[in-house]
């Protein structure tokens, strides 16, 4: 029987898995990776959770609702999880790769989790606080279970641990730089695929500079030059930045002391209202899905669309100042694939630094969608963290092997 490694991505609602098969022959080369099947449980903790399964071939291997109890919180739903594979696997898997959001100033690659990366990543949760715990809580349930299962992180910091220094500060005393108060950056698992894949396909894009804009219910972007991480949008935390589906992007600090001060809230309302209260649900008062907002009438819903992309090209354009301009912009990530309406008017608001865009080739979906007199490549690249994490994990697999 051919070799399984498992690719999971656990957060706050949802649980997110791919299952790849290694060739029969034995071989472990990262570009022999076959994609078998992945799903996700969602609505994890509501009345409303689903789990759902495709094959490689788009079929249905498991659609359903699931009963409370099922997925009435995250360790529910591995269970169900892990009932499932163990099922439909007919012996454990060589290795497990995990997306973790941090990996702190230090991890600028991905790594086996011994005991002492586990707790240098559990350390790093004051900074991630709703993503951090509920993505080493798989690991944990895997080493308790299948202690002979080889797992990898894969940190979404890393792309961007090698940014010149002057790109992390705030303007704040020093001491906090020192005790981890900086610029991070995020989405660097999919800024790697992009780069990797640029490398591999359009070799004269990747030796340029690029800005890659990950437009999803999280968004960021990142100046990318010779594939690698120049500057990025996202900073401390995950709410920094470009607006997204229920964050705020950038915000002014004193935002939140007027919070504090005049309205009285605590720290627990204010993490609430910015992880999941604002963005463009909050700024339409409608929804947070620009599917929704594209398709309403509704006034607010115009105006959290026109504000999504103005700010959005406005951040585009300041990526530039490093690089001192940008020979492409690829579009990538739920928003960014999927919406050409999104696309062509971030690029009016960009179109004076002479970009521009062919709306046939932007409403088909093409690849390139700039015009041949376009100062600046446009592009639309599908994105694949899954991918970049599976890779990872087979190449710590076999190192670990030659090392035995």
């Amino acid at each position: 029987m051919s070799e399984k490694l498992i690719v999971i991505n656990a957060g706050s609602s949802s649980l997110k898995f791919n299952v790849y098969q290694i060739p029969e022959s034995g071989t472990l080369d990262v570009n022999d990776l076959s994609f078998l099947y992945g799903g996700q449980v969602s609505g994890i903790g509501t009345e409303i959770a689903h789990f759902k399964v495709k094959g490689a071939l788009g079929q249905i291997l498991e659609d359903r609702a699931t009963a409370f109890e099922e997925t009435k919180d995250l360790q529910a739903a591995q269970e169900l999880l892990a009932n499932w594979l163990t099922f439909r696997m007919d012996k454990p898997a060589i290795a497990v790769g995990h997306r973790i959001v941090h990996g702190g100033a230090d991890m600028d690659d991905s790594a086996i989790i011994t005991d002492e990366v586990l707790d240098y990543l559990d350390a790093l949760a004051p900074l991630a606080p709703l993503h951090q715990h509920n993505n080493l809580a798989p690991v944990r349930v895997i080493r308790e279970y299948w202690p002979q299962i080889l797992q990898v992180a894969c940190v979404d910091t890393a792309f961007h641990c090698h940014q010149d220094e002057l790109y992390n500060y705030y303007a704040l005393p020093k001491r906090y730089y020192e005790q981890g108060v900086r610029r991070y950056g995020f989405h660097g698992l999919s800024y790697q695929y992009i780069s990797d894949y640029m490398a591999q396909h359009l070799p004269d894009l990747h030796k340029g500079r690029v800005i890659v804009a990950h437009l999803g219910s999280g968004s960021s972007a990142c100046m990318i030059q010779d594939g690698k991480s120049v500057v990025s949008t996202m900073g401390f935390t995950a709410l920094d930045g470009l607006p997204m589906s229920t964050r705020p992007g950038r915000l002014d600090a004193g935002v939140v002391l007027w919070w504090m001060q005049q309205r009285k809230k605590d720290a627990d309302e204010i993490q609430d209202l910015l992880y999941n209260q604002s963005g463009m649900k909050g700024l339409s008062g409608i929804s947070g899905d620009m599917r929704t907002l594209l398709a309403s009438e509704d006034p607010q819903a115009k105006l959290a669309v026109d504000y999504y992309c103005f700010r959005t090209a406005e951040s585009l354009a300041g990526l530039c100042v490093p690089t001192q301009g940008a020979d492409g912009i690829v579009f990538t990530a739920g928003v960014g694939e999927h919406s050409p309406e999104i696309r062509a008017r971030i690029c009016e608001h960009l179109a004076w630094l002479g970009v521009k865009i062919d709306p046939e080739l932007n409403a088909q979906g093409a690849q390139k969608i700039s015009t041949p007199e376009s100062n600046i490549s446009v592009w639309v690249i599908p994105t694949n963290e899954e991918l970049v994490i599976a890779r990872e994990a087979l190449r710590h697999y076999a190192l670990h092997q030659q090392a035995s």
